[in-house]
Formats: structure tokens, sequence, C-alpha cells
């Protein structure tokens, strides 16, 4: 099995529990690998036998910034089911979401929150 990985997006979001993260909005970065048979399915050279990692940026791009959550977990949980429906070759996905505007009274990068998850009938 092989891994396509797209690392360190960044969108600038509304998510959170306080309302002045729903207000002012922070930056979330994303990581995802992908889990691709790829050295069965791309051994043609021909981009329909694999995945299209620009359309799997897409997805994310407009998954994060149309919707909203009060908690990173569930955008997150919502990446990877929108990420396995929409891309059938995909066999499994570890996607990490990094928040670094957190009101925390402390010193520290980010918050983070990792999902692995696996396709049914992988």
């Amino acid at each position: 099995m092989g891994q396509i990985k797209i690392t360190n997006m960044q969108f600038y979001t509304y998510n959170g529990v306080l309302e002045e993260e729903n207000k002012l909005g922070q930056r979330l970065e994303v990581d995802v690998a992908l889990q691709v048979p790829f050295e069965k399915i791309g051994t043609k050279d021909d981009l329909r036998q694999t995945v299209n990692y620009a359309a799997v940026y897409q997805t994310i791009a407009q998954s994060v910034k149309t919707h909203q959550y009060q908690l990173i977990e569930s955008l997150t949980n919502y990446l990877t089911q929108v990420i396995l429906a929409a891309y059938p070759k995909v066999m499994g996905i570890k996607l990490e979401l990094r928040k670094y505007s957190v009101p925390i009274d402390g010193i520290f990068d980010h918050v983070a929150v990792v999902s692995e998850v696996k396709r049914d009938d992988a």
C-alpha cells in the first residue's frame, strides 16, 4: 500500500467553542496521508488510475471553508468521511488538524487532533 501525502495546508476558519473564535476566526493547518494501492493501480501512468491529489486538496479546502464546528475533532471526522466518500481508491486516511489560536492560558505552539480511519471494505 502506498501513501499520497499533502502537508501543511493552511486555512482561515471560524471553528471553536467560544464566541470570540467564531467571530474573529483562526488559522487551521491540515496534513493528510492517503493509503492508496498505487503499486497495483498506478502502473499505466494514468491519473485516472490513482487519486488526484489536487482534487483532494480542493475537497479539503472547500469542506474546511464551508463547515463550521465547535470542536476540531468534529471537523476532522467530517473531513475523513468526505474523503472516503469522494475517492473510492483511498483505502485509509491519517489526518492531522492543528489549531494555533487556542484560548488556553499557557505557552505552547498549537493543539492538534489526529484521526486514522480505514475503509470498511479494505
